[in-house]
């Protein structure tokens, strides 16, 4: 089959394979791709857009400024009809923004204009969301502003972990993509402007940010153990002078009146008191790179329980 239009891609993580695998699919002439190199300091557990490119026999490039007069002068000589940004770090100016002949398009982990910047996926968990999803949106120089060409929704369960929602968010973004793609070509795909003051923004998170604060309330605190479970770096306190990642927990409403952070009792079950007065009942907890669970797990609560 002949090519449908010509691309460059900028691309990385699961999203960013899936979305590729779709142009490819749809006989898109992609051009270059550009990536991330691996970091050694991140757990790398998602797919690689570079394997993509070498199986495909497609050229890419890792670099660390793709806004560089080099890159900018390589990718305007290529002349592609579109750029598409498939969850790639790095901004594009304005420069490189005005090459595509149809356009430079974006896809972001979220229901724009909510949760517009970093990790939005881990955002939404984080503020007890029920529903995120994926949306294809025209780039410009403020980030996550342009127009809106489509969207498609997931729910957020109330025990998602924000690992768990991103691979809805995956799926519901190649699902975006398939069904944007034909008009994109076509020419008659949406333009429909964001109302930023109708929606929110939020940076990136560092693993301190997973701290736990007990004196939040339980389910707030649930909320942040869900939106930085593994692989994310994971909630943590420390403990008797000892880091203690929670991997998974519950809540019980247990209304006790002791002392936020520590290990209380009510009935059978034990748990780390919050500000609210109810449980944060831990189900997975790691100690000393020790993955405690059931009978370990209880142990380690029960000798720091207080009567």
């Amino acid at each position: 089959m002949s090519a449908t239009a010509s691309a460059v891609v900028f691309a990385y993580h699961n999203v960013g394979v899936r979305c590729l695998r779709v142009l490819l699919d749809q006989c898109v002439d992609v051009r270059l791709v550009l990536t991330h190199e691996d970091s050694v300091t991140e757990t790398i557990w998602y797919e690689s857009v570079a394997q993509v490119c070498t199986d495909k026999g497609i050229e890419f490039i890792t670099v660390d400024d793709p806004n560089h007069p080099d890159v900018v002068a390589k990718i305007r000589a290529l002349a592609p009809d579109f750029f598409f940004s498939f969850y790639y770090r790095k901004m594009l100016g304005g420069e490189l923004l005005g090459i595509p002949k149809r356009g430079a398009l974006n896809m972001h982990g979220s229901l724009l204009p909510h949760y517009r910047g970093r990790v939005p996926t881990n955002w939404a968990v984080l503020h007890g969301e029920t529903q995120t999803g994926a949306s294809l949106h025209y780039m410009e120089i403020k980030p996550d502003a342009g127009d809106l060409v489509a969207q498609t929704s997931v729910p957020i369960l109330g025990d998602d972990t924000a690992h768990e929602v991103f691979q809805k968010v995956t799926v519901a973004a190649e699902i975006t993509l398939v069904r944007a793609l034909p008009q994109l070509i076509a020419g008659t795909a949406a333009r429909v402007p964001m109302d930023l003051k109708s929606g929110s923004y939020f940076s990136g998170r560092k693993p301190e940010d997973g701290r736990i604060d007990w004196s939040q309330p339980a389910q707030a605190v649930y909320n942040l153990v869900r939106a930085v479970a593994p692989p994310y770096p994971g909630a943590f306190a420390d403990i008797d002078g000892t880091r203690v990642i929670v991997n998974k927990a519950k809540v019980s409403l247990a209304r006790t009146s002791t002392p936020v952070g520590s290990v209380q009792r009510a009935g059978q079950t034990l748990g780390f008191c919050c500000g609210d007065g109810n449980l944060l009942v831990p189900l997975s907890l790691t100690v000393n790179n020790e993955r405690l669970v059931g009978t370990t797990l209880k142990k380690w609560l029960t000798a720091r329980a207080q009567v």
